[in-house]
């Protein structure tokens, strides 16, 4: 029923009308998110920026992206940076790493204070990983 009132063009203006509103509201949702993690704004500040959004969204949307445009890319960036040395990290972790000398003498230090081995035992590991 529905394929006999459609037309091939009112199919085609539908689908760019419902792309156009699914990337609005993902812009909505990052500008809320961007809103409240800005440590640069106090709490007034993000009551207002909410607020202007709220009651006037195409707006408030554009007058945000515009203002505060550059403050959303840094705050990206930083993200994706952080992401980034924890992904590198829990890979270098999951991988098996070798960890430094300096970590290794630390952990026997703290394996002999505790008395789970013995000097004799301490002197001989110690001298593999400084040779190693």
């Amino acid at each position: 029923m529905l394929a006999r009132t459609w037309g091939v063009g009112q199919v085609l203006w539908t689908i760019v009308w419902v792309t156009l509103f699914v990337i609005w509201l993902s812009l909505l949702l990052r500008v809320f998110v961007d809103i409240f993690r800005s440590d640069d704004l106090g709490g007034v500040s993000k009551a207002l920026w909410a607020l202007f959004v709220i009651v006037f969204p195409y707006l408030g949307v554009f007058v945000y992206v515009i203002a505060r445009g550059h403050k959303m890319s840094e705050h990206a960036v930083g993200d994706a940076q952080a992401r980034d040395r924890e992904m590198r990290a829990y890979i270098q972790d999951a991988a098996g790493g070798a960890p430094s000398p300096t970590a290794e003498l630390e952990r026997l230090g703290s394996l002999k204070e505790r008395g789970l081995i013995d000097d004799a035992e301490f002197q001989r590991l110690k001298s593999k990983i400084v040779s190693a």
